[in-house]
């Protein structure tokens, strides 16, 4: 009975990072479009402005926290603020780069994510992490350089911005372990609202860069960017608050074929040379990674 529980909580967890990798890419195709017409630093800070919208409202809808009287004051504190503004600096990073590269080529870079997220989670969970699996992470990464094509002499710095993106979302994925299991998820997304929102603020006065909005239809999109990337934030924390966040990250690779769509659909590419054979690669380690898992449950 236990070991059904643990599969159908797994199996759970795997489904809301599914959609969670959907609402991303829908993030990041809205932030790709206004990038035209807005500083990457404004765009972050109206992503977590909008972000308070489904956040609060998840929150004064969770029984939990209703029935402990709403505590909004947490143990943890300092790190839910940390992790806000960590995210800040991932956001900005990766929306950077969705702006100066294909799109598809950016979240597939991103993608070394897997790497940064099995690597933190030993020394911040104490997980212990097999060579079967480091190899199928590293096998992954050679895929993201394959991508990068660093070598190449049409390579450009930006391409750089995602790996960064990357080690910041995975800290933030990986400290969502640390929070005691009573504190709600949407509690823990207020605070990391909050603390990416400062942050962003702060990168707008710091550089200058505020352009007044132009229309209502960007004011629609600005909305509709901060509520998707928040609740894709949600769906995100709270899938790896359930189970190992390692077993968890393979299922991140789903977003590539999704952001090629969208890249394909909106804005007219196809980096068909750049992505093959690297994205063979990654998505190749992502899923060995799984049957690994699989093949090691059943011999339990």
């Amino acid at each position: 009975m236990e070991a059904q529980n643990k599969q159908t909580s797994f199996l759970f967890a795997a489904a809301t990072i599914l959609l969670a990798i959907m609402l991303y890419d829908v993030m990041g195709a809205i932030i790709k479009h206004l990038s035209q017409s807005y500083p990457t630093p404004q765009l972050s800070m109206f992503r977590n402005l909008f972000g308070f919208i489904p956040t609060l409202l998840i929150l004064l809808w969770s029984p939990k926290w209703v029935q402990a009287g709403r505590p909004l004051v947490i143990r943890q504190w300092k790190l839910a603020f940390a992790r806000g503004g960590i995210g800040a600096f991932a956001q900005v990073s990766f929306y950077l780069a969705i702006f100066h590269l294909e799109f598809a080529t950016a979240t597939t870079i991103l993608f070394a994510g897997p790497l940064f997220v099995t690597a933190l989670s030993i020394p911040l969970l104490g997980h212990k992490v097999g060579l079967a699996r480091w190899l199928a992470v590293l096998i992954g990464f050679a895929g993201v350089l394959l991508v990068m094509q660093p070598t190449a002499p049409d390579f450009t710095w930006y391409a750089v911005l995602p790996l960064c993106a990357a080690a910041g979302f995975a800290s933030i994925s990986v400290s969502a372990h640390l929070f005691d299991d009573a504190v709600p998820t949407a509690l823990i997304n207020l605070y990391y609202n909050t603390g990416a929102l400062i942050g962003a603020v702060a990168l707008v006065v710091f550089t200058g860069g505020f352009v007044p909005i132009g229309s209502l239809i960007d004011w629609l999109w600005l909305g509709v960017m901060g509520i998707a990337g928040s609740i894709a934030a949600f769906c995100m924390i709270s899938a790896y608050r359930s189970v190992e966040p390692s077993s968890l990250s393979p299922f991140e690779y789903f977003a590539i074929p999704f952001s090629f769509s969208l890249g394909w659909l909106f804005f007219s590419e196809t980096p068909f040379d750049r992505l093959f054979p690297g994205v063979l690669l990654i998505v190749g380690g992502g899923l060995f990674i799984i049957l690994r898992e699989r093949s090691l449950k059943m011999n339990r």
